[in-house]
């Protein structure tokens, strides 16, 4: 049976000073609709989805201490697992009720295959409404959340989302490119901790997973999103749906782009620059 080695010393609360700074939030602390939509947004722009341990190999962990640690402290960001494990770490503290669900990618996945649950996100409830929040999902992820409302339109910060529902499960889509994308599969079955470790423990370190053979990462911006996947960076505005791409040449363009348009502090442990040469050459 696989099991996760987890570091001895945890913390058994989020640190929202840290956390509030990190992000660039200084509103209300009440379990409201706004705070939930103000956070939301502030955490998507403010901490980017990015791949750099199971790319090179190094463990992904999603005890609190630890993603406190890279998320918070060392100016780093992460995968599904890592922002919604914090980002609920977060609600909770703030008093909302929230519950952590799974979903089948469908984004990139060819019609008619099943993936597996591996990716997380959460549903929050207000004044007993349902709303779905996902600061996750990386290029395509929600910048606010949603209502749990399934055949309407609803506006974002960015796109506009709806959710279809398909027996009792509800897929998420966004209008991107000039028509609707399905990103995700998901039903309203809880899951729990041994859940996402299984599936963190699978994407980060099996030889085929994308998070293992490609660098990607992805932040939206006020007015575009930027996404990068091994040298190629692309800018989507959202005022004309135009995309930008740009062919990264060297090492040092790639650092550069994750540490300003990426807003990474980028690891001093490795040799960051000699290890993404690969992807340039």
């Amino acid at each position: 049976m696989f099991t996760q080695q987890h570091p001895q010393t945890f913390k058994d609360s989020i640190d929202l000073e840290a956390y509030f700074q990190r992000i660039g939030y200084r509103g209300e602390r009440t379990p409201t609709l706004q705070t939930l939509e103000t956070i939301h947004y502030s955490h998507t722009q403010a901490i980017a989805f990015e791949n750099l341990n199971p790319l090179f190999g190094q463990p992904v962990l999603l005890d609190l201490n630890s993603l406190q640690k890279k998320l918070v402290e060392e100016g780093r960001g992460g995968y599904c697992f890592e922002q919604n494990s914090l980002f609920r770490a977060v609600l909770i503290d703030l008093g909302f009720q929230v519950s952590s669900l799974g979903a089948r990618v469908l984004w990139g996945v060819p019609e008619g295959v099943i993936t597996p649950r591996s990716h997380m996100l959460l549903i929050v409830h207000i004044e007993n409404e349902p709303y779905i929040a996902d600061v996750g999902f990386g290029g395509l992820t929600l910048t606010t959340p949603i209502r749990l409302t399934p055949e309407m339109q609803q506006s974002t910060s960015h796109e506009l989302f709806r959710l279809i529902k398909i027996k009792d499960s509800y897929i998420m889509q966004a209008h991107f490119a000039e028509k609707w994308q399905s990103l995700y599969q998901f039903d309203l079955q809880p899951q729990y901790p041994p859940d996402y470790e299984v599936s963190n423990w699978y994407v980060s370190t099996h030889p085929e997973s994308l998070f293992v053979n490609s660098l990607i990462a992805a932040r939206p911006d006020t007015d575009c999103r930027y996404a990068l996947r091994n040298n190629r960076f692309s800018i989507h505005s959202l005022n004309n749906e135009n995309t930008e791409h740009h062919m990264l040449t060297t090492a040092q363009e790639l650092c550069s782009v994750l540490t300003h348009e990426f807003r990474l502090q980028l690891p001093t442990n490795i040799d960051l620059e000699s290890m993404l040469h690969r992807f340039v050459n």
